[in-house]
């Protein structure tokens, strides 16, 4: 009688009654964790949404910013990388399922196989996407900030396309040393020398009267505005310093919210597939250990399936957010 018991409890863990779903413990467990992590990324892309809207005059084109190729150095090539690592992402919940497929028939071996290509897909597209924070980062044009905060990008007219800085600007030979706090303002401060200044700049500028400048603002066309070399030459009158790359203040491309969204939101979604790739492992390993062989079943590897495919689709709303919209 009392061993009847205990296998009646065995089987049942939910205390009385069916198994809702007919989902175990920690299946269900999982979908609560997506659902209440699918509500934070919503809010985030709503912000996102928002401030885009508001600021959907000076807000920056995807198709400029995203250009980078690994190995291609100077290739205009938009979008594509992006959609390399999407695809590399995308394939990574294919052999999630076929790995889920291969656990409900036992297979330890394909199991193994397609866990070991998930974790490949999931390391490659980390690292894709650290490579891309660094090319946004370090930037590739350069701009110059007003007093007013705008953003002027400098525009070659004979050529009609967009210059970087470095290769009009005019090296000063006059040394430069870092600020210090008992010389000048004592609360400033300054860790490190800017690459280009802004006297470079302006003395490049100057000689070259085939540049002008173009606001981040669109026009009705959705196209960068390009200045006239007059009304170029009176923005930068106003202008206070040299801008490379993108921060949490500042922001080459365009409106630094962009920028400030960018970071958050990718690197919420890159944590969470970084968490993903080192759950994999540890699966990974425990079925190459034969763990889920000896207890019969490979439920794990469909939880930590369910939580895989969540950062995959995450990822296609993220792609289609900053990327295509």
């Amino acid at each position: 009688m009392q061993a009847s018991t205990l296998t009646k409890t065995k089987q049942n863990s939910w205390g009385g009654g069916t198994k809702p779903l007919d989902a175990g413990y920690g299946k269900l467990m999982m979908w609560f964790f997506i659902v209440s992590d699918a509500l934070t990324f919503s809010g985030f892309l709503v912000s996102y949404g928002f401030s885009r809207f508001k600021n959907i005059d000076s807000w920056p084109i995807a198709d400029e910013v995203f250009t980078h190729f690994p190995f291609l150095h100077g290739v205009d090539a938009p979008m594509y990388y992006v959609a390399l690592m999407t695809f590399i992402l995308i394939f990574s919940s294919v052999t999630m399922v076929l790995a889920v497929d291969a656990g409900h028939h036992n297979d330890k071996n394909r199991v193994a196989f397609y866990m070991l290509l998930t974790i490949i897909g999931g390391a490659i597209f980390v690292g894709s996407q650290a490579w891309e924070w660094k090319n946004f980062i370090k930037g590739e044009y350069g701009a110059v900030e007003i007093q007013n905060g705008q953003i002027l990008q400098f525009y070659d007219l004979e050529e009609g396309k967009r210059i970087p800085i470095d290769e009009f600007a005019v090296s000063s030979t006059q040394a430069r040393v870092t600020h210090d706090d008992n010389v000048g303002i004592w609360y400033q401060s300054e860790s490190k020398l800017p690459e280009i200044t802004l006297d470079e700049v302006m003395t490049g500028f100057n000689n070259d009267i085939d540049l002008t400048v173009r606001l981040e603002t669109l026009d009705e066309n959705g196209h960068k505005i390009i200045l006239s070399r007059e009304q170029a030459e009176i923005k930068l009158a106003s202008a206070t310093r040299v801008v490379k790359g993108a921060n949490l203040i500042r922001n080459e491309y365009g409106n630094p919210l962009f920028a400030d969204f960018f970071f958050f939101i990718t690197g919420f979604h890159g944590f969470h597939v970084f968490s993903g790739v080192i759950l994999n492992i540890i699966i990974f390993i425990n079925v190459l250990l034969g763990t889920y062989e000896k207890r019969g079943h490979y439920d794990m590897v469909e939880k930590v399936g369910l939580y895989w495919h969540f950062v995959d689709l995450v990822w296609v709303f993220v792609f289609t957010f900053f990327y295509l919209v």
